[in-house]
């Protein structure tokens, strides 16, 4: 399966919407659920960039 930037962007979205919406309706005061959805979508970006430069890295090498 060849990645693009559509189905890597959809890949990555669908389950991130899927936690954040479990974090916001769970029974949390609201500010916490709110930074919690933040922790997890910065995590996530972070995640998604390392994976993107070592799968270039293994690529040239």
């Amino acid at each position: 399966m060849e990645f693009d930037l559509p189905k890597t962007a959809l890949l990555f979205a669908i389950p991130l919407l899927v936690i954040v919406a479990g974090t916001v309706t769970s029974p949390m005061p609201p500010a916490l659920s709110i930074g919690i959805s933040v922790g997890i979508a910065l995590f996530g970006v972070f995640t998604l960039v390392v994976g993107i430069k070592h799968g270039e890295y293994r690529a040239t090498n």
